[in-house]
């Protein structure tokens, strides 16, 4: 039995929430959001709005349903544990090989990648230089994100009251750098021609919300958002989970919900979509123009630091998931060992390696779009789950239903699979990655069932 020293309090899990959806998503989405529709973006103020506050709605009514699945479940882990036992192992398994190679293994690269971009201009290091390693040139870029993904890792090989008190410290100081954003406009002294008319709805509103361009996008938007359901990785490391899972769920996603649609307003009240378009470093760009070359490169440095707290979440959520896989199959069983701080050391340390690979061989824009639409799609599944808790378990056992049940888990339902199948038709290659990575995790499941493993 976990004792309570070594759980997270409500203040650390529902900072591990924050910081999982606020990182490097928003600060680079709107960049391909605003791009021209030919491109496959929705160059329109209102729209981008409209699609921002979507995802969270979508995101929220899947809190919902997520604390229903995870406190009747009652285990960590997350979609590992929910698939296996509301549909197969396989499926769980490979929600799980996911989880390691890209979940939370690639959304520690994409927030290493964007710590080494944002942090080069306050260093005045040139983020395409870098260092000839067996012949391969290693860009400044990759060796401030492997440093970063290595640090913190060992941080967080301490124990869980550190990782705990380093997770809050820094979700609180990144809220802090939200929230400057969040109020620039009103002492912005230069701002985009358009003004204030640029959120109003166009004559090319309508017809983008209901576009197919607006459905992919929503891909960009949910991994933005991604990370609402994190505190169910982290469930039975909580102190009180089945009154504090459902609690900082759904309060952690309305929190990130009303930083996301100020912070992209902000954006494009000081940027014009011209200044913004094609770029994912959208913090720099916005700091540059606010604070004057000097201020703004300082404060990109500082920006970097906030998105340490993304990183640090995902360290702590993605291990959890990892040491499950190594409880249920003998050939995992190292990833179960412990600190003495109470965490999975070697799921920590495999999940960093992973992570540096990921670093190397990826770039950015492959791992945000790869990473969305996986996500999304064991998302999808696990709030189908709530359907099928209703049918194999009593009312007695389900101890947080979902609220607003039916609608909010249709609602969640319908907009992922719209999502998924607008990405489809508009990127088909994509998806073939997202379907091999999969039939990789199967084929491990059978192989590892085959030979008692």
């Amino acid at each position: 039995m976990t004792s309570d020293s070594n759980k997270y309090s409500t203040t650390a899990a529902l900072s591990v929430i924050v910081a999982n959806m606020i990182g490097v998503g928003v600060f680079s989405s709107l960049g391909f959001q605003v791009m021209s529709i030919e491109d496959g973006g929705i160059p329109d103020g209102f729209a981008i709005l409209i699609i921002w506050l979507l995802g969270g709605i979508v995101a929220l009514c899947g809190a919902f349903s997520y604390a229903e699945v995870a406190t009747t479940l009652k285990r960590s882990g997350g979609e590992y544990v929910y698939l296996s036992k509301l549909y197969h192992p396989c499926l769980g398994f490979t929600s799980g090989w996911i989880s390691l190679i890209v979940g939370f293994s690639g959304a520690i690269a994409s927030a290493g990648l964007a710590i080494g971009k944002y942090s080069a201009p306050a260093m005045g290091i040139d983020v395409e230089g870098g260092w000839y390693v067996f012949g391969f040139l290693l860009s400044f870029q990759k060796i401030i994100a492997i440093v970063v993904i290595l640090i913190l890792s060992l941080i967080h090989l301490r124990g869980v009251q550190t990782g705990g008190i380093l997770q809050t410290c820094l979700t609180l100081f990144k809220m802090a750098i939200i929230l400057v954003f969040c109020l620039a406009p009103f002492f912005a002294t230069s701002v985009n021609n358009e003004g204030l008319s640029v959120f109003l709805p166009s004559d090319k509103s309508s017809s983008i919300i209901f576009s197919f361009s607006f459905a992919s996008a929503l891909v960009w938007v949910m991994y933005a958002y991604s990370g609402w359901n994190a505190a169910t990785y982290i469930a039975e490391n909580i102190v009180n989970p089945n009154k504090t899972l459902p609690r900082v769920l759904v309060l952690g996603t309305i929190i990130v919900t009303v930083a996301y649609v100020a912070l992209n307003a902000a954006f494009m009240y000081i940027s014009s979509f011209e200044e913004l378009a094609y770029n994912e470093d959208i913090g720099n760009i916005v700091a540059l123009k606010l604070f004057g070359v000097n201020f703004g490169s300082a404060f990109s440095g500082v920006f970097s630091l906030a998105l340490l707290s993304t990183m640090s979440a995902m360290i702590i959520a993605g291990p959890r998931v990892t040491e499950q896989v190594g409880e249920d199959y003998a050939l995992f069983r190292i990833l179960t060992i412990k600190s003495k701080g109470g965490t999975p050391t070697y799921a920590i340390l495999l999940q960093a390696l992973v992570a540096i690979v990921l670093v190397i061989f990826s770039t950015f824009q492959e791992l945000i779009q790869t990473l969305g639409i996986i996500l999304s799609f064991f998302s999808l599944l696990t709030v189908i789950g709530v359907f099928i808790i209703r049918k194999k378990f009593s009312s007695e056992d389900i101890p947080i239903k979902t609220w607003g049940y039916p609608i909010t888990p249709v609602i969640f339902i319908v907009a992922c699979s719209w999502m998924i199948v607008s990405f489809v038709i508009n990127d088909p290659i994509k998806i073939l990655y997202s379907i091999f990575s999969i039939i990789l995790g199967m084929i491990l499941y059978f192989f590892i069932k085959k030979n008692n493993l």
